[in-house]
């Protein structure tokens, strides 16, 4: 086998990586600052389209985590991206709040609901019948559909919460047409990320949590996967997978000696 090359860019899922329930994860904020004192490149990665990168850079400062709003990549940028690669200049029907309409308009796309291009869903707290009913009609009018992840809940202080992917399987049922989802476990969600900070698969690690989202595409990419214990995924349920990642560690404390 060939020896793995140095990292030199660095991916990490948000969510139980870097914060937990609002919280800083012990030593995330050392890693934060190994990294942008290093100048390694790297980008943090969430599936949450709601936020801007400049309200979750916010969000993260309140949480002891200085991460700029350019190291911020999320499945509403990588929709956008997407979008503009397909059909630069389109229209869309969106469901979804600022996060993604911001990230479609500086794109250049137009939001409209009249014959759109797309039909896009993402996550917001307030899905609308209304707004839904409107979706199906559109896709039944030959509207393309996207998703921008296939989560099926979401986390609230009250408890789970519908998200993007149990809204868009009843827009399924309703049209019978699947969405193309953009955010993981869709590669396209780090190729994207990759591109953005003009990083290689053979010399970038993606974090993560989750075997079945963050490991599972970071693999398909072709990135060093490192699965951190402080999130989904415990240790006793890896090998339940037909893959396993590149490296298991506790925490992304364990990984500041690895940042030069």
């Amino acid at each position: 086998m060939n020896e793995p090359k140095p990292i030199e860019c660095w991916l990490s899922d948000m969510d139980g990586v870097l914060v937990h329930e609002g919280s800083p994860v012990p030593g995330a904020d050392q890693f934060i600052r190994k990294l942008r004192d290093s100048g390694r490149r790297f980008l943090v990665l969430t599936n949450n389209s709601i936020y801007t990168p400049r309200d979750l850079s916010v969000r993260l400062r309140a949480a002891g985590l200085e991460v700029p709003p350019e190291a911020i990549w999320t499945s509403a940028l990588a929709t956008a991206r997407f979008l503009d690669d397909q059909r630069p200049g389109g229209s869309a029907y969106v469901i979804g709040e600022a996060g993604l309409t911001t990230a479609l308009h500086e794109s250049g796309y137009i939001l409209t609901d009249t014959d759109p291009d797309y039909v896009v869903l993402g996550e917001t707290r307030t899905y609308s019948f209304t707004a839904i009913t409107k979706a199906i009609r559109l896709i039944d009018s030959g509207s393309r559909f996207i998703a921008t992840n296939p989560d099926a809940v979401g986390p609230s202080n009250e408890g789970s919460l519908p998200a993007c992917g149990a809204v868009a399987a009843m827009i399924t049922k309703a049209t019978g047409v699947e969405p193309y989802f953009v955010g993981k476990p869709n590669p396209m969600m780090m190729r994207s990320a990759l591109n953005a900070i003009d990083g290689h698969s053979e010399s970038t690690a993606m974090i993560g949590d989750r075997m079945d989202t963050d490991i599972v595409s970071g693999m398909e990419a072709g990135l060093h996967t490192i699965l951190v214990l402080t999130g989904v995924t415990s240790e006793g349920q890896i090998d339940r997978y037909p893959f396993r990642p590149s490296r298991v560690v506790q925490s992304v404390a364990d990984l500041i000696d690895l940042v030069e």
